[in-house]
């Protein structure tokens, strides 16, 4: 299987052949080469299928869309299992393109009805597959704006164990429900002991997040709701295991798509991520809207963030979802700002004032912080939530608190 790159356009595009002879495969990867996107390249000589899943590069797996050719010739039912195979791969975001010299109407049908909108027959027609190009991308272009209005992914990220990641996810999350009155997931996407619920001062459930993605292939509203944790804001969590020995491999594939289906079902969906640059991470990050990564100003966590920002940036297509958070900062102590941006070669987008014990007591008493209350750290926070989401609506806290915590009966 030959990998390669081509373009620094968006969006990113990966571009399967399967089957094909390797004239028409650069026939085809020449004309990609003319649209405005960045074509990962992946041939495959074999079919192949669930059962023979080829090592395709994180890039091709983590892509925005997939262009598949597939050859019919040789094996129409291996076709159809490498048509079934793309298609799980990359649910509902591969556009699909049938090849075949003996253009029989039979094969014709079974590739229509496998999911296949274009065939290639006969002599390649250059002219031809630039019109079914543009097709495709104008196809994707109307798909992404009727998915404008679909819920953004924030996942916070932090540098290092300790920086007061779980906090802040914990307190934005919140202040989304009581400030913007806006539909709310927060998820611990930690593969064991998260401390979402802790802080939350919630008991969670007896299902887990990660258990959700491992059943995406029945995923629905109904199944979601028998997951959720609820908070009496009106905050819906997935927790994290609280016990040990829980950890289980999440496919990266299935991740993307569960984030997803949660992005049509709520107005934001809040990831709170363990501190590992993993797969499984990297396809949260990259089905992100923002990626905040947070550390505090103190010299292990900044060489943490910079090398962060350094990996994370190549895969920042536009350069605006990564954003640096310093939380704990004081312009007394630690590393000053200017020696941070230029550590880290980007902005500060947010700092959240030193109030240690302030936030501490919170999470002891499973009571996040509200945006009413005064003090530096709630009105900071506030600020940031309303960059996000717009002016606040409401200010008064309200609501029941929270029943559960490690120190209450």
């Amino acid at each position: 299987m030959a990998e390669a790159q081509y373009n620094a356009g968006s969006p990113n595009v990966a571009l399967i052949m399967v089957g094909l002879e390797d004239s028409l495969a650069e026939e085809i990867a020449y004309a990609a080469t003319g649209m405005p996107w960045t074509v990962h390249r992946a041939d495959c000589e074999n079919y192949i299928s669930t059962a023979k899943r080829p090592p395709f590069p994180q890039a091709v797996k983590l892509s925005h869309h997939c262009m598949a050719v597939i050859d019919f010739d040789k094996d129409i039912e291996q076709a159809l299992d490498s048509i079934a195979y793309i298609q799980e791969l990359f649910s509902g975001k591969a556009a699909l393109i049938a090849r075949s010299t003996d253009r029989n109407p039979d094969v014709l049908l079974r590739a229509m009805r496998a999911g296949c909108n274009d065939f290639i027959g006969g002599e390649f027609d250059a002219a031809g597959f630039d019109e079914t190009l543009q097709r495709i991308s104008q196809q994707w272009t109307m798909r992404a704006t009727s998915n404008m209005a679909r819920g953004s992914v924030l996942t916070f990220f932090g540098a290092k164990g300790g920086v007061g990641t779980t906090t802040l996810a914990v307190h934005f999350a919140t202040y989304l429900v009581k400030s913007h009155k806006k539909k709310v997931l927060l998820i611990d996407n930690h593969p064991q002991l998260g401390h979402v619920c802790v802080y939350l001062g919630i008991d969670g459930t007896s299902y887990y997040f990660h258990e959700l993605v491992r059943n995406l292939n029945r995923l629905d509203s109904e199944l979601l709701r028998g997951y959720i944790a609820s908070h009496p804001t009106g905050l819906d969590v997935l927790s994290s295991p609280d016990v040990c020995g829980t950890r289980k491999v999440v496919e990266p594939e299935a991740m993307s798509q569960t984030l997803d289906f949660l992005r049509g079902e709520y107005d934001y969906v809040l990831v709170d991520c363990a501190s590992t640059l993993d797969d499984t991470n990297m396809a949260v990050i990259e089905a992100s809207n923002q990626v905040y990564l947070v550390a505090t100003p103190e010299i292990g966590a900044i060489r943490d963030l910079s090398r962060l920002v350094d990996s994370l940036s190549q895969n920042d297509h536009n350069g605006e979802r990564v954003k640096a958070v310093i939380n704990r900062f004081s312009s007394q102590h630690g590393v000053n700002l200017e020696q941070i941006e230029k550590a880290i070669r980007l902005p500060v987008t947010i700092k959240l004032p030193n109030s240690y014990a302030e936030v501490v007591r919170a999470g002891i008493l499973g009571e996040p912080i509200g945006p009413a209350q005064k003090g530096e750290f709630p009105a900071e926070m506030l600020k940031w939530v309303c960059s996000v989401a717009g002016p606040a609506l409401h200010l008064e806290d309200g609501g029941k608190k929270a029943g559960f915590s490690l120190w209450k009966k």
